[in-house]
């Protein structure tokens, strides 16, 4: 190596080496510039590539054609003056005064088309804007301003005189019909006891004293009305009973409860349980079977009694008459079908036209009318053959009764 003595300058080479040409240091960079050494710090001087600090101190360091849209608009230590409340502001600081500077004339956010400094907003938005919205004072919900004097004539909270005068202080629209109904003492009542046909109508204060004066009347009301449901429950109940008959022209009577009823015709001599009424056919003859569990004439005390009537019946005078379709009793056994065959006890026979039963029956004749006995069997079967198989069976029997009607009487 060699010492510090031995290195020296050469101004003549120093001078040829100033005066070779070069390019700048920023050619890649877009410069244009070429020239001798000895002047290439001059044209960095003034080069518009070569990188210089921000003049306001900021920090930052950008090449010089890109420093004055620095300084004018991005330096955060330029000084700047608002436009609308003049004053003075760093870059930095302007960025926050920006949007909400008080003395700037904005629109409305309620898009009520106003416009005004922002300082006058608030003021506005809370008591001058005519899209403010605002909660109603009877019923709380929330309204647009300018929409809200409308809304208060349907509020079923806004307070409403009563029609009648009666004093009441203002009631709210929603509970004036109950008012009217229950409360005010001026509305016109009707009579509680216009159901049972009183007319009177006055004040509710004057309800009272009506009452008082017409207990008698009204209880001769209520009694006519009593009398009027009455008959119509009964014919009500016809319509029911009716409605319910068998109308195929068979029937099947269940005696529940045989033993006591055995016993209790055993203790009353020839008492006689009826079956429900039935039709032989829809618009048909109305039938009715009764029995004999202690038996009836040649078979009491030792058989069961069957016979059939006929009951005047809703279409008697659309009938041929004297009754004259065979009739079929059975008495079913109740036994399994899977273990064996059941054996039923049945009679059949043709009414005798001469028989009083079979004539049209007068419209007085009752299904209870002892005078006129219906036709059938005083021995149907003994008390020791109903026990020889399942006659009796859960304490009950089954009686059958079927008519044959003809086709042609059908159509």
């Amino acid at each position: 190596p060699l010492l510090p003595l031995q290195i020296y300058p050469d101004p003549e080479l120093e001078a040829q080496v100033l005066s070779l040409a070069i390019r700048c240091i920023h050619s890649e960079e877009g410069c244009r510039w070429s020239g001798l050494i000895r002047h290439l710090q001059a044209h960095l001087g003034t080069c518009g590539f070569n990188v210089i600090p921000c003049p306001n101190r900021c920090s930052a360091k950008l090449s010089r054609r890109d420093l004055p849209e620095h300084v004018q608009h991005g330096c955060p230590k330029r000084r700047v003056k608002c436009e609308f409340c003049a004053s003075d502001f760093t870059g930095e600081a302007f960025e926050g005064h920006q949007g909400t500077c008080p003395q700037e004339s904005v629109y409305c956010e309620n898009k009520c088309g106003a416009r005004m400094m922002r300082r006058l907003l608030s003021q506005h938005t809370l008591a001058e804007c005519p899209k403010r919205t605002q909660p109603c004072t009877y019923c709380a919900k929330e309204f647009v301003f300018d929409t809200i004097q409308n809304h208060q004539y349907q509020c079923p909270r806004y307070p409403v005189p009563c029609p009648n005068q009666c004093g009441t202080p203002s009631i709210a629209r929603e509970d004036l019909p109950t008012h009217l109904k229950e409360s005010c003492n001026t509305a016109m009542l009707l009579c509680p006891f216009k159901e049972a046909g009183c007319k009177h109508r006055c004040p509710k204060l004057a309800m009272g004293r009506h009452l008082e004066e017409s207990t008698k009347a009204h209880l001769g009301m209520v009694c006519a009305l009593v009398s009027r449901q009455r008959q119509e429950i009964l014919e009500l109940r016809r319509d029911v009973e009716e409605l319910s008959m068998s109308s195929d022209g068979t029937l099947i009577w269940k005696i529940a409860d045989y033993a006591r009823k055995l016993q209790e015709a055993k203790a009353r001599s020839n008492y006689e349980f009826f079956s429900p009424p039935f039709y032989t056919h829809k618009y048909g003859y109305k039938l009715q079977v009764s029995a004999f569990l202690n038996g009836n004439g040649s078979g009491e005390s030792s058989h069961l009694s069957i016979y059939i009537r006929v009951l005047p019946g809703e279409y008697d005078n659309l009938l041929e008459w004297p009754f004259s379709y065979r009739v079929t009793f059975s008495l079913l056994d109740q036994s399994d079908p899977s273990l064996s065959k059941p054996q039923h006890i049945t009679e059949t026979f043709h009414p005798d036209p001469n028989w009083k039963n079979f004539q049209k029956p007068g419209a007085s004749r009752s299904s209870l009318d002892e005078s006129t006995l219906g036709f059938g069997y005083p021995k149907f079967i003994s008390h020791e053959d109903i026990k020889k198989r399942n006659y009796v069976r859960d304490n009950a029997i089954f009686i059958k009764a079927s008519v044959e009607i003809p086709q042609k009487i059908l159509a």
